[in-house]
């Protein structure tokens, strides 16, 4: 690639990178630093990771990912310190007795508007540090529950104490959360030991490519024009519209909700606007006189 074009990347990412792992590789790849990531993935978890390429970059704060889903595998009969199969066990209970209907049941009831308690050894920061550095630390850190939103929690395979489910819920649940409290209400205990981002917000696994297929051919998921076009509302302007807005000037409003996309009659976005009274004004300027 000589000249790298804007846009966003949607990368599966493999287990063991860290998201910034694969910003790093991206950049050696498309021959470019101005590249950035939306919505962090951890080290042990696959799947779909959104990269914002050159002016794409602009898009990351703005994107609505405020949706995921995920297939993940949740062992019972052992709680860890982390929720996850990195943390140390904290204790062993034989799974084997329990029934698929408690299962069901306990599924059910983490199912919905929730409170979870996040991982320990998750990003939050307390008191401006993150959890999981205070754990390694070896402070003790018990969060806050905070509101979130399964709105599919669906067990799709048992094998023995191992179960295979989807999730779909809303930014900010912690999947192996929902697999430690789904043990303790299970009375054996559980953790994450398979976590696959399948979904975050429009953007899929059929839109992902792995770093292998982008390093044979390096190319964007989506160009800048089609990934505003994909990811948000869209107006189309005449052309004293599009000089206006290339100029940061405000636009009449036209009663759309939110974020949007407003594009030349070329057919090039422009700009991000959002609305406020009786004007569009610009959230982020794409393409500037």
């Amino acid at each position: 690639m000589n000249a790298v074009p804007s846009g966003l990347v949607v990368v599966d990412k493999p287990t063991g990178m860290t998201s910034h792992d694969v910003v790093a590789r991206l950049r050696r790849i498309l021959g470019t630093r101005k590249i950035g990531h939306a919505g962090t993935l951890d080290p042990m978890a696959t799947g779909v990771l959104v990269c914002g390429v050159g002016r794409g970059t602009k898009l990351l704060g703005h994107l609505a990912l405020d949706t995921k889903a995920y297939a993940a595998t949740v062992r019972l009969g052992m709680a860890t310190s982390t929720d996850d199969a990195q943390g140390e066990v904290l204790d062993t209970t034989d799974a084997t007795g329990v029934e698929d209907a408690a299962i069901a049941a306990g599924m059910a009831a983490l199912t919905g508007g929730i409170e979870q308690v996040p991982s320990s050894v998750s990003a939050i920061k307390v008191d401006g540090k993150r959890a999981y550095a205070r754990v390694r630390a070896g402070e003790e850190v018990v969060l806050a529950a905070r509101p979130v939103t399964v709105s599919q929690f669906r067990l799709l395979a048992r094998r023995g104490g191992d179960l295979d489910v989807l999730v779909e819920c809303s930014s900010g649940t912690y999947v192996r959360a929902l697999a430690r409290d789904l043990g303790s209400a299970l009375g054996v205990g559980g953790h994450l030991t398979a976590l696959r981002r399948t979904r975050v917000g429009p953007f899929t696994l059929e839109n992902a490519r792995t770093l292998e297929e982008l390093e044979h051919e390096p190319r964007l998921t989506l160009p800048l024009d089609d990934a505003v076009d994909v990811a948000f509302p869209r107006r189309d302007l005449d052309a004293a519209l599009a000089a206006d807005i290339s100029h940061g000037r405000p636009l009449p409003a036209a009663g759309v909700e939110g974020t949007y996309g407003v594009f030349a009659p070329d057919g090039r976005a422009l700009a991000l606007v959002s609305e406020r009274g009786e004007l569009a004004r610009p959230v982020v300027v794409l393409a500037p006189a």
